[in-house]
């Protein structure tokens, strides 16, 4: 059966994490996805390895992990937009697409004549995504823009990294590039809104993603305590400020979290952990007591736990409903056997041999389900397929182009 997007062509422009993280997840849903790349260059994200896939003789291949984590299901097309042929081809590649996402810098494709107001003259129904750091307006609005930027400038750093006062206190960025990720996501939302809008009316519209507003929207409830409190959100580290215990302990060979949230919770964790004792006192039987005696009842705790392996520990508190989970490596992850259960992990063969080893995408639809149609594409694979069989250029027509440098 045909992706639920299979009606929709995406021109993608965009380049890195946010842009292509929402071209894909369009891509997965059945979308023709054409990815714009600069000719012998590529997406910047080609050349950021090692590590490299493996080609089909177990070498490293030229193709980056990180730009196959983000493109799949997509088709490259090598096209030089500086020139004024290239930007003639793009203009025609918009022609014939519902969706364009682009992250260029404020005013670069206008200069191009591919802006929105421009691409719309000839087609109307154009949805068209701009994925910027700041917005499209406003005194930052030019500004280039990073993800450790902006989990910053919006707050999530204030919030993250150890409380002060414990050792290696201070603020801490998230272990992966988490506002563009979302920036990429609520970018899907948006065009997905677009396009019923447009199969209801015709009509196209822009669409204005910036990373920055992402990460304070991000930031909603902590934003809108502080708004109701006037009280300025600090760092917890790995501890909760109105549910204790609930953090991380140290056990003989690693770390587990404990998230315990009500005081039965809390009775059956000790009655588990040969301390049931513990729930009798009155400084930790209640919820508001713990929270006050915090300082005495981790260090009791963490002791307690020092004396089994994790895996100990979670076939203990599992069979006494005590919420609890180890802290995985991405190794760990994958020998998990809930992950290999939900197939998360999925092998799509590769024009250079072998495979490339990609995670699943989370969407799960019972009557149009994701698939996964095309390994992330080599640059400039797909050139013949799309600049003849969509615009009808001739094969010498495409010597020609490549010869220029055009693509």
């Amino acid at each position: 059966m045909a992706g639920p997007l299979s009606h929709i062509r995406v021109l993608d422009l965009s380049r890195v994490l946010a842009g292509p993280w929402a071209a894909q997840n369009l891509a997965d849903l059945g979308a023709e996805v054409i990815k714009i790349e600069r000719p012998g260059v590529g997406d910047d994200t080609r050349g950021w390895g090692p590590p490299w896939m493996k080609d089909g003789s177990g070498k490293d291949s030229t193709e980056s992990a990180y730009f196959l984590s983000v493109n799949r299901n997509k088709k490259s097309v090598t096209l030089d937009l500086s020139k004024p042929e290239g930007q003639a081809i793009a203009r025609e590649l918009a022609q014939k697409s519902q969706v364009l996402i682009e992250n260029y810098k404020l005013g670069t494709l206008a200069r191009y004549g591919l802006s929105y107001e421009e691409l719309k003259k000839t087609n109307p129904g154009l949805i068209y995504c701009s994925v910027t750091g700041f917005g499209q307006d406003g005194p930052y609005a030019p500004r280039p823009g990073y993800d450790f930027i902006f989990q910053g400038m919006g707050g999530l750093m204030s919030i993250t990294g150890e409380r002060d006062g414990q050792p290696g206190a201070g603020p801490q960025k998230v272990g992966i590039a988490i506002t563009d990720v979302l920036t990429g996501m609520y970018a899907s939302v948006a065009i997905l809104a677009a396009i019923t809008h447009r199969e209801r009316t015709g009509q196209g519209q822009y669409i204005d993603a910036a990373l920055l507003d992402t990460m304070v929207a991000f930031n909603a409830n902590q934003i809108v305590s502080y708004f109701c409190s006037d009280k300025i959100p600090i760092r917890w580290g790995n501890a909760h400020p109105q549910v204790v215990p609930y953090e991380v302990f140290p056990t003989t060979d690693g770390h587990l979290i404990l998230a315990i949230g009500n005081d039965g919770q809390f009775e059956r964790f000790c009655q588990a952990a040969g301390a049931a004792a513990l729930a009798q006192e009155v400084r930790f039987k209640t919820m508001s007591q713990r929270i006050i005696h915090r300082g005495e009842l981790i260090p009791l705790i963490a002791e307690r736990m020092r004396t089994r392996s994790k895996r100990e520990w979670i076939e203990i508190l599992e069979a006494a409903s005590v919420p609890c989970g180890p802290i995985n490596n991405m190794q760990e992850v994958f020998e998990d056997p809930q992950v290999q259960h939900r197939k998360l992990r999925v092998d799509m063969p590769h024009p250079l041999g072998g495979v490339a080893p990609l995670v699943a995408s989370p969407l799960r639809l019972s009557e149009t389900p994701v698939e996964y149609r095309l390994a992330p594409p080599m640059l400039g694979q797909h050139n013949e397929e799309v600049l003849k069989d969509l615009l009808g250029k001739s094969a010498d027509e495409l010597v020609r182009l490549k010869a220029h440098g055009i693509v």
